[in-house]
């Protein structure tokens, strides 16, 4: 597995990371999203302290993932509902 050394700018700082190759691309789209969330929480929002901004975007991030699990599971769980139901059907079906 190839790792680069790549370096992510996020609120003026300079975050030099080992990331494996297949995930560069991956790390550098989010610092960018990272970023235009600082920028727009400092333009909408009032926002002057970065850190302010970093914790405002760790919120939104953390509340998006949060959100995400929750849709998940609960298709997981109509998934799994639908298949028990086509089993059942199936096993009509044989008798």
């Amino acid at each position: 597995m190839e790792v680069r050394r790549i370096t992510i700018n996020i609120a003026g700082r300079n975050y030099p990371l080992n990331v494996p190759a297949a995930e560069e691309e991956t790390l550098r789209k989010v610092g960018k999203s990272i970023e235009a969330m600082i920028k727009d929480f400092e333009q909408n929002f009032d926002v002057r302290d970065k850190q302010d901004a970093l914790a405002m975007c760790a919120l939104k991030l953390g509340t998006n993932a949060e959100v995400s699990q929750i849709t998940n599971e609960k298709n997981i769980l109509a998934s799994n509902e639908r298949l028990i139901q086509i089993n059942q059907m199936l096993e009509e079906l044989e008798k």
